[in-house]
């Protein structure tokens, strides 16, 4: 049950160092109705957060501990924003002392163990977990994440797919479903904050490529959830591309109309299905959408388009990585789990320029 909002929520984020942490406490320490409890770091522990991250001075008053002192077990939730295992090796024993749970990582977004073991490489240590936990992609299941215990918070990826994808799927597919194409590009910063070779700046600086094309981790969560939206499976061609930028992602997708679907106003059709999402914006029709105009806000932004009114559908589709991709999705779906309004703490505007 739906916690009340009167009483502060005592919020804990282990692996506090990484981007998707440092966005957390970044919106946390705005968030009227939260209380800063706990941030664990094992290399870290004892640093000021605001020695690493100088832009939360004067925000953010605590110091990183590892997770064995953290006093975890006396939150009301705590966000794992970690690397995939660690989360389902202490959910249970947090789900158990009453503190709920949202995992940035994939241990809980994919229902099938197979697939998410064969992706990950790694064995699910809480399948009775994984069945009671919910996927928090708010605008597809908001009676769900309120009662929820734990929380598969989505990929970046997946976000842009699945919401430029549900209105054409959900009652019944205005699409073919067998050849969808996503097209999708992010910044540097949807490859974590760790040491690898291809993020080096004379590596990404000045370059565009493609990658994953063989496979990536994101295509079996994808298709997972569109088969939900469908009723059946899709047929998914799902391309990533790394670009030269710190945040923000891009995804053009890319579908044919039905011959009993050419009828149908799609600008409409999606302007009605996000009329009372409050972090979906529906551009106006010919609009085309720039990551720049949802850099470090929690807004997603659609444009629909169909050249020449004929039966190919292009859906394009902006957000931050960080943000509505990753952290700013978690808080909004902590704020459903509390009974709070779904925008607290997340009312940012863009940054521009």
């Amino acid at each position: 049950m739906a916690s009340t909002p009167q009483s502060r929520i005592k919020v804990g984020i282990v692996g506090g160092t990484g981007y998707t942490g440092v966005e957390l406490l970044r919106l946390l320490s705005q968030h009227p109705h939260v209380e800063l409890t706990a941030i664990t770091s094992r290399k870290e522990d004892g640093m000021p957060v605001a020695e690493m991250y100088p832009n939360l001075r004067g925000r953010v008053d605590l110091a990183f501990s590892s997770p064995d002192k953290a006093p975890l077990s006396g939150c009301d939730v705590v966000f794992f924003a970690t690397p995939h295992g660690v989360a389902m090796a202490q959910a249970r024993e947090l789900l158990d002392a009453g503190v709920r749970v949202i995992d940035l990582a994939a241990d809980f977004r994919l229902k099938d163990i197979p697939t998410f073991q064969k992706w990950y490489k790694i064995d699910h240590a809480c399948p009775d977990v994984l069945e009671e936990a919910v996927y928090g992609l708010v605008e597809l299941d908001r009676a769900g994440i309120s009662r929820a215990r734990v929380i598969g918070n989505p990929g970046c990826y997946p976000t842009t797919v699945l919401l430029g994808l549900a209105p054409v799927l959900e009652g019944g597919a205005r699409i073919d479903t067998r050849h969808i194409i996503a097209d999708c590009k992010s910044g540097v910063t949807g490859a974590g904050r760790k040491a690898e070779v291809h993020t080096l700046f004379s590596e990404a600086s000045d370059n565009f490529k493609a990658y994953g094309v063989a496979g990536h981790r994101h295509h079996p969560e994808i298709s997972e959830q569109l088969a939900r939206l469908n009723g059946g499976p899709v047929g998914l061609v799902f391309v990533p591309h790394l670009v030269p930028m710190i945040r923000g992602m891009f995804s053009t997708l890319y579908a044919r109309i039905l011959p009993d679907a050419m009828d149908t106003d799609f600008q409409a059709l999606f302007e009605a299905r996000y009329a009372n999402d409050p972090f979906v914006d529906v551009l106006p029709a010919g609009a085309l959408p720039e990551t720049r105009s949802v850099r470090a806000s929690n807004t997603l932004r659609i444009a629909v388009q169909r050249p020449g009114n004929g039966d190919q559908l292009i859906v394009l589709v902006v957000q931050d990585n960080l943000v509505k991709g990753a952290s700013g999705q978690a808080v909004q779906n902590m704020n459903l789990m509390f009974g709070l309004p779904e925008t607290a703490g997340l009312d940012q505007v863009a940054i521009l320029p």
